[in-house]
This record gives structure tokens, sequence and C-alpha cells, in this order.
């Protein structure tokens, strides 16, 4: 068995509380020196790194001179607040030792739930990782509440992969991987090396949370290999106490459960926006678009489009139909409707001179289209 990280373009790296803090006595810095160096040593190869940090809260009660982690909410964003201070400190000046450059992403549930904030922090990732910079990812503890928490950042690491289309998320923890039992009370439990991820079996495997500092258990990581699964990434889980395993990971090597998806990130993808049933609008395309689309594989432009039929936002699936009504293409639109109509028929050249802004060049990506 080869590990995925050897073929993936782009990935995101979880690490937790216990690798990144002196066990709640704030920031390890060695240990995150260590991290800044196997994450250069990847983008040296040729990947994408953004990397989910746990630790801002620890670093807190740390700086507070807190001994014991607090329940009140207020409490817990006061220590998130003082503590990403730290975190960020830290990331930076250990990354530049690399001349690498970081940038700090809060995030909550409700920045992914809402279309237009969803679309607006794909973006801005994406334009990191396009710059060369490194995006250092935690929960936006100092605002969060019950109602937009996302909960642990095993499932922010999911949620963020499925946001950028990663190839893979590798989640670092204190545990060696998955086992069919708790091999601290079952003498006959067995590594399980490699598996599909969502697959049933493996929810009845995972125990609960170990760490008083940390939030997440093997189950929460079973739960985000599920969700990354969704957008056709696979999921290492993997104890970052082995040297350096990202480098071994990325050089081949299995180490920990190894998480498959069912389907490629393309196919999930191409799946997903082919039984969408909301559609929210139809765009008309001329000959010449329609032979782009099926005939070359190519994206949607402005210039192709004919007529704008219905009310969609930004992020919306709208239908590719011909001049005789039939659906040829449906995809993920780059502009609203009110958009799109001052844009059709018109060169992508001139999108910012008539909106003012460019949010895209086509109006479809090709890589957010299915032909059907």
């Amino acid at each position: 068995m080869r590990s995925v990280i050897a073929d993936a373009k782009r990935i995101v790296v979880k690490v937790g509380s216990s690798l990144v803090t002196n066990d709640g006595r704030g920031l390890d810095h060695a240990a995150i020196a260590q991290w800044a160096g196997q994450i250069a040593a990847l983008r040296a190869a040729g990947k994408e790194v953004v990397l989910v940090s746990s630790g801002a809260i620890a670093e807190g009660m740390q700086r507070l001179g807190w001994r014991k982690r607090p329940t009140a909410l207020h409490e817990l964003q006061a220590a998130a607040a003082v503590g990403q201070m730290g975190l960020a400190q830290v990331y930076e000046s250990q990354f530049a030792s690399h001349d690498i450059r970081t940038a700090q992403v809060l995030l909550t549930h409700a920045d992914l739930a809402d279309r237009e904030r969803y679309l607006n922090a794909r973006s801005t990732l994406l334009a990191l990782l396009e710059f060369g910079v490194v995006p250092i990812i935690n929960e936006n503890d100092t605002v969060v509440t019950d109602e937009i928490k996302v909960g642990d950042n095993d499932t922010l690491g999911a949620l963020v992969t499925n946001l950028i289309e990663g190839d893979a998320l590798v989640i670092l923890t204190d545990q060696a991987g998955l086992y069919t039992a708790d091999p601290r009370k079952h003498a006959d439990a067995e590594f399980v090396h490699e598996a599909v991820a969502g697959t049933p079996e493996l929810e009845s495997m995972a125990g609960g949370a170990g760490s008083s500092i940390g939030k997440g258990g093997m189950l929460t990581k079973i739960l985000a290999a599920k969700r990354a699964a969704k957008s056709g990434a696979d999921t290492i889980i993997a104890s970052g106490r082995e040297p350096k395993v990202l480098e071994r990971l990325a050089a081949g090597e299995l180490i920990g459960t190894q998480l498959r998806a069912p389907t490629g990130r393309l196919t999930a993808r191409k799946q997903w926006m082919a039984d969408h049933l909301q559609l929210r609008g139809r765009v008309v395309i001329d000959a010449g678009a329609v032979e782009k689309l099926v005939g070359e594989g190519k994206s949607l432009l402005p210039i192709g489009v004919i007529e704008v039929q219905g009310e969609f936002a930004r992020g919306d699936v709208v239908a590719c139909v011909d001049l005789e009504g039939r659906e040829i293409a449906r995809g993920i639109t780059n502009y609203a409707s009110s958009e799109a109509r001052r844009i059709v028929r018109k060169p992508s050249s001139q999108i910012a001179t008539i909106l003012g802004y460019v949010n895209a060049v086509e109006l479809v990506h090709r890589d957010n289209l299915v032909v059907v």
C-alpha cells in the first residue's frame, strides 16, 4: 500500500493540541519549528499545504496563568483571543526561517454555511495558495457561539478540505491511528491500515476523547474523513510523534490509518452537480458555446450566453440550455443573475469595465461544470 499523499497536490494538514503545546502549558516552539520544516519540505516537492492548527486556547491559558481549561464561554473566548496572538506569532517566525509567508484565517460554521461568505473564504484561500502563502486556520473562538460553532478542528479540517477541493486531509494526533477496538482494553484489537471512508463499521471502532486540553477523539476523526470523502478527498489519521511523518507520507510511506474516498475528487464534485435538484436558473447558450462545452470540455464564457433566465446568486447551480431549450450542462455560476445579464454577449476582457470588478473570467468554470 502506498500513501495517498505521494500523489496529492493540495493537502490540508490538521495538527492537534497535544502536538503543538507543552501538555497545555503554552505553545511548544520546538514542535512548531519542526512542523514548519516538514511543510516547507512538502512545498519544495510541489505540494500546496493548508494548516489547521489547534493551540490558541492552550496558549491563552498559559499567558493568563490558568491551569485548568475554563468552561464559561466568555472565558474561553478571552483565552482564544489572547492565545491567537501567540499562535500567529510563533508560526510566522518559524515559517519565515524557511522564507515562507503565512496568513491567519479564522472561520466559523456561519462562514461556511452562508453562500457568499463561503465563496469569499474559498477565493481568499485559493489566492493565498497561488501567492505561495501557507494559510494557518483555526476556528474563530473569540466570537463563536453554539449556533455558529464548527465544534472541533478535525471537522474544521474536513470542511476546509471541501472548501478548497483538497486532494487529501492529514489528521495528526497523539494516537497511531484507528484500531478495531480500544487496544488498552482489548488485547485482540487489530490496527486498521486502510479502509473506505464512510464505512459504518469505522464509527463503531472509534473511541472517545482522550486529552483534557484538546476536544477531539477518534470518532471526530472518522466523521471528518467521512465528510472529506464527500468531495472526493482521502484522509490519513496518523501519529504526529512519528519522525518526519509528513515527509515520509509524501514519499509514499503509509503511516497510520488511510481512509480512501469512494470516488475521486472530480467525480464526486460533478456527481453532486449532476444530482443537484435546486437549479436556481438557466442560461441560454449559442451553438458555439455548446461545442466548447460538449466537444472541447471548455468553460462557459459570458460571450457565449444569449439570455439569462430566473434569479440566482453567485455560487448557485444553474442549467445551461441550447436554443431549443435542451439542457446541455449544469454548473456553479461565478456571477449572480443581475450581473450575468450585464455581461452576456461580451468578451471577458470587458467584465471589469462593465461591473467594476472581476470574480472570474468565466461565467461557469469547467471544473464546476458537468455535461448532462
